[in-house]
């Protein structure tokens, strides 16, 4: 992200510099190769992209989510992985800065538009500002700052002043009366966002609500997080703590631990509070202390899955981390640490799970696991890891000037 985003001074940049570069040698991320080997499989997805698109034009399809059966699966807006593609499009262009990249990225972002409007889901921070957010930072076209306001302005009636958090899910209302997911975090970039493009504080504050309210009732003492809170919505007061995605309810689910930390690393970005700053670090603490991390740094889909080794991993996690590792390094006392196990990760995905060159219809990724409990998307490549392996790609970039 750019250097305003993270806080970075010069000399912060110099210091980071120096820090990559006295990491493992054999831990080092080739950024060259693999930029050229994303956008190799990029233009590959989007030749069949075209070709699915041709023959299916009444879909309404609008990004490519995953493989089912080693087909291309593509959604239309409404589906909450919808905007990481057009999100990858972005770093494409800023990783490299050619034309062809932004204007894609621009034709791709440009169909999500509608979901502004959506009021019936709190993805809209992964489907509004992966792809506008990306598109408003690089160009700053006030085309996409109105899409993100707008947006904004449609996720805050999510919220609830009795519960003082939004409302994830409008799904499952048998079991959930106001269910809140720790995947909401990354939702609240939006809303911060919307403040500062605004000057309008409201969002910021129910963004600010939202991570105190998830802060004090979505973690164990151990600071691992659950996934799914349900709340009353009458009363705010916390009426069941489960799992939707993960093996039980007392298990740590790999992404949500991921949410975790890229949530509250984001939290202090834009309010400076240390609770925040330090929960991110006790989370990241929590993953890699933890007996069932792996060596290589790649997380089984759930830290208490009940077969490993033999468990699927989750490389969509891994990326998810080592994004919000090395932006948690900016604010951290453990900075040397964060990026070197940062670069631990992206080195071993490159090396052990990329595709093969126009491989897995052109995803850059493979091995992430979606929701094992459903058997739904083991093992397969995920729109979302790809897009966060890119952004990581771009922070590591930044700090490597």
């Amino acid at each position: 992200m750019m250097l305003k985003r993270l806080k970075i001074s010069f000399g912060w940049v110099f210091l980071l510099f120096m820090l990559v570069g006295k990491s493992e040698g054999k831990a080092q991320v080739n950024l060259k190769k693999e930029v050229k080997q994303a956008e190799e499989q990029t233009v590959f997805m989007l030749k069949d992209i075209d070709e699915i698109k041709k023959t299916n034009e009444s879909k309404g399809w609008v990004a490519p989510r995953t493989l089912e059966n080693g087909v291309l699966k593509l959604v239309p807006s409404r589906d909450w992985t919808s905007g990481f593609f057009a999100g990858e499009l972005w770093y494409l262009y800023d990783l490299t800065k050619k034309a062809n990249w932004k204007i894609v990225a621009d034709q791709y972002t440009r169909l999500l538009e509608k979901e502004k409007d959506n009021n019936k889901t709190h993805d809209m921070g992964f489907k509004i500002y992966c792809s506008y957010g990306n598109a408003y930072r690089l160009t700053g076209d006030e085309y996409y700052k109105n899409v993100i306001v707008h947006s904004a302005k449609t996720l805050a009636t999510r919220y609830s002043p009795k519960v003082k958090a939004i409302r994830s899910w409008d799904h499952n209302s048998q079991k959930w009366a106001f269910p809140v997911i720790i995947d909401n975090m990354m939702n609240l970039e939006l809303l911060f966002e919307a403040t500062k493009l605004t000057g309008d504080s409201i969002y910021h504050k129910i963004a600010v609500d939202h991570a105190n309210t998830t802060l004090e009732n979505h973690f164990r003492k151990d600071y691992s997080s659950y996934h799914v809170i349900g709340y009353d919505p009458e009363t705010g007061k916390v009426l069941q703590r489960n799992t939707h995605q993960g093996y039980s309810d007392e298990s740590a689910w790999a992404r949500g631990q991921a949410w975790a930390i890229y949530g509250y690393t984001m939290c202090y970005r834009y309010t400076s509070d240390k609770k925040y700053l330090q929960q991110a670090e006790n989370v990241v603490n929590y993953v890699f202390t933890h007996k069932n991390m792996p060596e290589d740094l790649i997380p089984f889909w759930d830290f208490d899955a009940p077969d490993i080794p033999n468990e699927p991993r989750d490389v969509s996690a891994a990326t998810v981390i080592a994004s919000a590792l090395l932006e948690l390094s900016g604010y951290s006392v453990q900075q040397k640490e964060y990026i070197k196990k940062a670069n631990v990760i992206l080195s071993n995905i490159s090396k052990h799970y990329t595709s093969k060159p126009g491989g897995n219809r052109g995803f850059i990724l493979s091995y992430s696991t979606g929701s094992k409990p459903s058997n739904l998307e083991v093992n397969v490549p995920l729109s979302y890891a790809d897009y966060y392996y890119l952004e990581a790609l771009n922070r590591y970039r930044i700090i490597s000037k």
